[in-house]
């Protein structure tokens, strides 16, 4: 595939949108992750001889993403990463005795037009964009990307159950983000 036109062609129209979002959301700036976009279609390009299992081109890709986002982000100014603890997620109780209930915001009741709606999608966007780069990349990669668990513990570098981890507390936060903005 390397030097040939129409091959870089067909390469940078599958992938090219879904590393810029992928991109967006880890870096948060639209001209960082246009930066880490391109960057990562070209060391693509210049390390295709590398890739030995064609068939598992995806996860390469998005492992390079990470990594020039990682760079990027080592040089810009951000906010240190956080571990999330999972007591900061437990459920609300309310009442006392038989009367303890476990408070729950009601997501039923929207209407499926508010549901779809931007806001929404601005919602989502904002809680994922919230979490710390170790909770936002697998969510990305599992839940956005739709890879599976073991392409995205190869990408990370982590075990499955690792990504599981990470997986489950980055839902977690996301829903409780939802959750609160629900509730407004």
């Amino acid at each position: 595939m390397t030097g040939d036109a129409t091959a870089f062609d067909e390469f940078v129209e599958t992938f090219r949108t879904r590393i810029f979002q992928y991109s967006y959301l880890m870096c948060g700036q639209r001209e960082d992750a246009e930066e880490v976009s391109q960057e990562t279609l070209m060391k693509v390009f210049e390390h295709f001889d590398q890739l030995r299992e064609p068939e598992r081109i995806r996860p390469w890709v998005f492992r390079i993403a990470r990594n020039v986002c990682s760079m990027k982000r080592r040089r810009s100014v951000f906010a240190p990463t956080a571990e999330l603890s999972l007591d900061e997620f437990r459920p609300n109780w309310k009442g006392d005795g038989e009367d303890r209930r476990l408070e729950i915001a009601d997501w039923s009741s929207l209407p499926d037009e508010q549901a779809i709606s931007g806001e929404m999608s601005r919602i989502l966007r904002q809680a994922i964009e919230d979490l710390p780069d170790i909770y936002r990349t697998v969510i990305l990669l599992r839940d956005v990307e739709e890879l599976s668990t073991d392409e995205s513990a190869e990408i990370l570098g982590v075990t499955t159950d690792v990504v599981k981890t990470r997986l489950h507390r980055a839902r977690l936060a996301v829903r409780q983000k939802v959750d609160e903005a629900l509730r407004k």
